[in-house]
C-alpha cells in the first residue's frame, strides 16, 4: 500500500503542468467540447489529447462521446475548490513577496 503522502505527491505532479491546469480553470465553467479547449489553450490537437489522456486516467475527468464529439467535465466540484484555493494561496505568496520587495527597494532621496 501507498503511503498517504506519496499518492498526495503524485496527484500535484500529474497536476503539475501548464495545460492541464489550464483545462481544470476552463472546465469548471462547466462541460466543454474539445474543439472549445483546443480554442482556448491553442495548442496541437496531439498535445491536448495526451494532457486530456492524464487528467481522464486521474479521474478528475471525465469524458462523454456523442458522435465525433468528445466533451470534458469535471468528475466533482472538489478540483474546483483546489484550484480556487491554489489561488488564493498563489495570491498571498506573491502579495508577501510583493512587501518585501518594496521593504528592500532603496529610499530615494
Amino acid at each position: 500500500m501507498v503511503p498517504l503522502y506519496e499518492a498526495k505527491a503524485e496527484f500535484f505532479r500529474m497536476l503539475g503542468h501548464p495545460v492541464r491546469i489550464r483545462v481544470l480553470e476552463l472546465l469548471q465553467d462547466g462541460p466543454k467540447p474539445v474543439r472549445d479547449l483546443l480554442a482556448e489553450i491553442e495548442i496541437e490537437p496531439s498535445s491536448l489529447s495526451q494532457q486530456l489522456a492524464v487528467l481522464r486516467r486521474s479521474g478528475i475527468v471525465t469524458a462523454t462521446r456523442t458522435g465525433s464529439t468528445v466533451v470534458y467535465e469535471l468528475a466533482g466540484g472538489d478540483v474546483a475548490e483546489l484550484l480556487g484555493t491554489a489561488r488564493r494561496i498563489l495570491t498571498n505568496v506573491l502579495t508577501d513577496r510583493q512587501g518585501l520587495l518594496e521593504e528592500l527597494r532603496p529610499v530615494r532621496r
